[in-house]
């Protein structure tokens, strides 16, 4: 790496960040200049542990060799190719092995270049099958309250988090929402998926008999909600919705983007829950983040239902000139063979009761009001600064950096979600730096 690339640079002011309080950040930047395995190195040479997997999405940890490698080899060998009309045998690879992985019955894959570009491919999807089937009056999409589908016009209109919506106009038409499932009445510090609140699945059946099931396209939620503050579905509730959805005709739609890949200690939520959805939405873990890339999965009936017309005919007027881009292929399947060597997609199952147990040690530290935990995915929910929401979580994240720690947050929520290769050791030491960083706050 450059010299110059390890100092921080002198003009901040043409890049327009994302998801960033621009002016304070250009005011005392936070910088990475290098990372291996659960660790960045900063512009002054400290290591941060990541507790975060990047964006929810480094699941196999930082530059592993086969990624890497893989990247090198095949960047040097087929850069690009076009994935209309055209195709390259790596594509087809990928795509048979994510298959292999996937919950039973879903034998398509859609690949796209982010979350986002995911969830509005899924939407399109659903709309389209229901048309293809002599349904199109089934155009209406249901979301969820607090739910958070990327940030594309489909995404956030289907989405619930307000932010991500209050500028943007009236975003698509024939949208509703389902409460969320967030109930800390009855449900705070609970271990695990918590026992309270099941029934608000049957809100669903409130808006099929509002708008008539003949009208709706499908449903679409996180298995568990990740972006807003981790969400967990209580007990029953996505067998509920699944269910609800099947007896009505409506496509049940999960968003993986966040579980999927290891994130829950199996595969996909999906798995973890027992429930299969009819197109799950994809992203991040499916190429450790390295290289931008998302997929859709859909059961074999969706898939069919598109093959019909004269065979010269494009059946689905959709796609993104870097679908299934090879450089991106390569790192997808280097990562799918380093989480298969390291096991890495059920270790959370493992570490999940060592994981539960440290994240509930801090209960009754300074402003904690909820701990939320599932997988390898936690929350530690923050009493706000009456008047000044989100300060006191932003406050612990530029702490916790300042003391060695990369975490997230949202709202007043800190959440953890750490590489799936982290040690036993390495959850004291991030537990400890958030211990010591709610200590420090007011």
């Amino acid at each position: 790496m450059s010299n110059r690339l390890k100092v921080t640079p002198n003009d901040l002011s043409a890049f327009w960040m994302p998801f960033t309080a621009n002016r304070q950040f250009k005011q005392a930047p936070r910088m990475f200049v290098s990372a291996k395995d659960m660790h960045y190195t900063t512009s002054d040479g400290r290591k941060v542990l990541d507790g975060t997997a990047g964006l929810w999405c480094v699941n196999a940890g930082h530059c592993r060799p086969k990624i890497t490698e893989a990247i090198q080899h095949q960047a040097a060998e087929l850069d690009y190719a076009p994935a209309f009309q055209m195709g390259h045998p790596i594509v087809f690879e990928l795509a048979n092995r994510l298959v292999d992985i996937a919950p039973k019955g879903m034998d398509h894959v859609f690949f796209t270049n982010s979350g986002s570009e995911s969830v509005d491919t899924a939407l399109k999807m659903a709309i389209a099958y229901h048309r293809a089937k002599g349904e199109g009056a089934r155009t209406r999409l249901i979301g969820r309250e607090r739910g958070y589908h990327g940030v594309n016009f489909g995404g956030i209109s289907v989405g619930g988090i307000v932010s991500n919506r209050k500028m943007f106009g009236t975003l698509l038409g024939g949208v509703d929402h389902m409460p969320h499932t967030h109930l800390p009445e009855k449900n705070a510090f609970s271990k695990g998926v918590p026992e309270h609140g099941a029934e608000l699945a049957n809100e669903l059946e409130r808006i099929v008999a509002l708008h008539d099931a003949s009208t709706i396209a499908a449903v679409i939620v996180e298995p568990v909600a990740g972006s807003t503050g981790v969400i967990l579905p209580p007990k029953g509730y996505l067998q509920k919705l699944r269910e609800i959805c099947t007896k009505h005709g409506i496509l049940l739609i999960f968003d993986e983007v966040i579980t999927g890949f290891g994130r829950l200690g199996a595969p996909f939520a999906a798995d973890y829950f027992g429930v299969t959805p009819d197109i799950m939405t994809t992203a991040k873990g499916v190429s450790n983040g390295v290289i931008p890339m998302g997929a859709v999965f859909v059961k074999k009936e969706i898939h069919d239902a598109f093959m019909t017309g004269p065979e010269h005919m494009i059946e689905f007027f959709h796609g993104y000139t870097y679908s299934g881009n090879p450089i991106a292929c390569a790192a997808a399947l280097g990562t799918l063979d380093t989480y298969k060597e390291e096991g890495l997609l059920t270790r959370g199952e493992e570490l999940a009761p060592y994981w539960e147990d440290a994240l509930h040690s801090l209960k009754g530290e300074p402003n904690v009001i909820d701990i939320r935990n599932i997988g390898l995915i936690g929350a530690i929910e923050l009493a706000p600064i009456a008047g000044q929401p989100t300060k006191r979580a932003f406050s612990a994240f530029v702490k916790a950096f300042e003391r060695g720690a990369l975490i997230r947050t949202t709202g007043d929520i800190i959440a953890l979600s750490p590489p799936l290769i982290i040690t036993k050791g390495q959850i004291n030491e991030l537990i400890d730096h958030v211990r010591d960083v709610l200590r420090s706050i007011d």
